[in-house]
């Protein structure tokens, strides 16, 4: 009974001294030979210190070249000469890239609310059993790959393509050209059921049109599961068929940017699904 009034005692204080370590750092934990797991690493004052300083650093580079370099700004505003191109700050050209293959309505509101909406979700549908903390490509594969196509494809390349690429009147030109104020670009853009031979505003336009868009969700949702199902996959029992339909439902719309950028740059489609309300 004693030994184990002793271990229990001994236990205790272990636990105490690994509290304390939490505040007062590691070298607590060594001095009573303590074991610290590595998810036990405190991240007061060591990981907040250095990440302090940092911001230190970058808001004192930030004010000095601010200082010493003049931002490049253009001249006053003249109610009577209009730019051209009128392009929005550098931030929001990506969304100005985005009305040129989308109804305006679709690419000002709908997709950004997806953004937000995506982003919000992600807690709810993450179901890594480790928790917070795991961030590294072996542990979240498809959660890195899917932002990184996200923002460095569907976003930088966007805005690089609204810096770079679109000059007077807003025509494609490569960076190797030269920005021809008088260039003329007459080019005959087409809705997807055109190609058939039949008017996108008419009720079989219609029909055909919201087929191919319910139609691409439909088999981008049913193809994978039942794909992973065959397949006997985890993955559907972890995140069961609420998530799994959030997820690739919100997957599927990120593929249908680069779908439709390609559809418009190579065969000129314009819109797949005409409708009096709007415009895909």
């Amino acid at each position: 009974m004693e030994k184990k009034d002793n271990k229990a005692e001994k236990h205790k204080e272990k636990g105490r001294y690994r509290a304390l370590a939490f505040i007062k750092g590691p070298s607590l934990a060594k001095e009573k030979d303590v074991e610290i797991s590595e998810s036990e690493i405190p991240t007061w004052p060591y990981l907040i210190r250095k990440e302090f300083l940092a911001a230190i650093i970058c808001t004192i580079i930030l004010i000095v070249w601010s200082i010493l370099l003049d931002a490049p700004l253009e001249e006053l505003s003249d109610p009577t000469m209009t730019p051209n191109p009128a392009k929005a700050p550098w931030y929001f050209l990506g969304l100005q890239e985005m009305l040129v293959y989308f109804d305006p309505w679709i690419a000002g509101v709908v997709f950004p609310m997806l953004i937000i909406i995506g982003l919000m979700a992600i807690p709810y549908i993450d179901f890594n059993p480790k928790g917070n903390g795991y961030y590294t490509f072996k542990e979240r594969k498809f959660a890195m790959l899917t932002f990184c196509f996200g923002f460095h494809i569907l976003w930088l390349l966007l805005i690089i393509v609204g810096v770079f690429m679109r000059g007077h009147g807003w025509l494609w030109f490569w960076p190797w050209q030269e920005w021809d104020p008088h260039r003329i670009a007459a080019e005959i853009n087409y809705d997807l059921t055109s190609f058939v031979g039949i008017n996108s505003k008419s009720l079989l336009g219609f029909i055909i049109g919201g087929a191919v868009v319910i139609g691409y969700f439909f088999m981008g949702m049913n193809i994978p599961y039942r794909f992973m199902k065959a397949r006997k996959s985890t993955i559907l029992e972890k995140l069961g068929i609420l998530k799994y339909s959030i997820v690739t439902f919100l997957f599927l719309s990120m593929l249908a940017l680069p779908i439709k950028v390609f559809l418009r740059l190579v065969f000129h489609v314009k819109y797949i699904w005409v409708t009096p309300w709007f415009n895909i």
